[in-house]
């Protein structure tokens, strides 16, 4: 599909996010499966991005951002479901910044506690991320503190494409690449690394589906928000920025219902003891339920971009 519009980053731009946030965040490492694992008959490369610092790929984004600004003297303001939210915060924290962040109710207990200890001032606002985006933008009007969006922004969309340069590094020739998507942060960044030439599969829950609602329309519309992974996937809508890159690059957008999240949740502990939350998880769940189905001899790769849960 041809985009109406050139993306906004490119491959230079995450080249210089590299060097930007080098020493901020983790090269997170990649595992190849056995054989059999997962109920599989090929090995797939995962990239645990789950063990970057913070329990998600957001660091990244948040770091890059915030560097690249003039940051006033009362700080950072940022939306989240969580996980955005305790990166900003830990990576104002870091750079010796004030934070103030908002998230909508259906947070996850578990990640407001990681917002608090991260030296938020931690705001709860309504029942969906649109919610929080709001009132995080009124504070930014009222007070000019500095917007670190989840996802709307080439700097956050440079630094998640980070994510993308050290998979290629360190998995060449893969074939496909299966990736998460709310908002489009990560699919959007990786998608603009690659840039044609590995297959790129956007992983979205049947709940919240704004990408797949994107393209179908051919521009970004309003969703619906619900399912397990609502807290991490949950967008309302995707970014305007991603979304010419995903005309671009992305291949196709597969759906995947909760209870495939739960299972590849499940299965994720059972063969590698790795605790995914569910939007985590959502990506590998697009191949053992069958969504995505891997064709003989192909080389996939799954990200696996959050670990903010607890393990039921």
């Amino acid at each position: 599909m041809q985009s109406m519009s050139q993306p906004c980053i490119a491959r230079d731009d995450i080249e210089q996010a590299a060097n930007r946030i080098r020493g901020y965040v983790r090269e997170t490492p990649v595992i190849w499966t056995e054989p059999g694992a997962f109920k599989t008959s090929t090995s797939i490369a995962l990239k645990l991005e789950l063990l970057q610092v913070t329990g998600s790929f957001k660091p990244r984004g948040a770091f890059n951002r915030i560097l690249v600004a003039s940051v006033p003297e009362v700080g950072i303001v940022a939306a989240s479901g969580g996980n955005h939210g305790i990166a900003a915060a830990h990576a104002a924290r870091r750079l010796g910044y004030k934070a103030s962040i908002f998230v909508p109710s259906i947070s996850s207990g578990f990640k407001l506690d990681r917002l608090k200890e991260a030296g938020a001032f931690l705001h709860v606002v309504g029942d969906r991320y649109a919610d929080a985006l709001a009132a995080s933008h009124q504070l930014a009007q009222d007070t000019g503190a500095l917007e670190v969006h989840a996802y709307d922004h080439p700097a956050v969309l440079a630094g998640a494409g980070t994510m993308a340069m050290e998979f290629d590094r360190q998995a060449p020739g893969l074939d496909t690449v299966l990736i998460a998507c709310g908002g489009g942060g990560l699919i959007g960044g990786a998608a603009a690394w690659y840039a044609g030439r590995t297959k790129i599969i956007g992983v979205e829950p049947e709940r919240s589906r704004a990408l797949h609602a994107a393209l179908e329309a051919g521009r970004p519309v309003p969703v619906s928000v619900d399912g397990v992974a609502a807290d991490s996937l949950g967008a309302a809508q995707v970014g305007d920025l991603m979304f010419p890159i995903a005309q671009a690059y992305i291949d196709q957008v597969v759906l995947v219902s909760d209870e495939d999240i739960v299972a590849a949740q499940k299965a994720l502990w059972s063969e590698m003891r790795l605790v995914a939350e569910p939007g985590g998880a959502a990506s590998l769940a697009a191949v053992l339920a069958g969504r995505y189905k891997i064709a003989a001899g192909e080389r996939v790769g799954v990200v696996v971009c959050g670990s903010n849960a607890v393990l039921a």
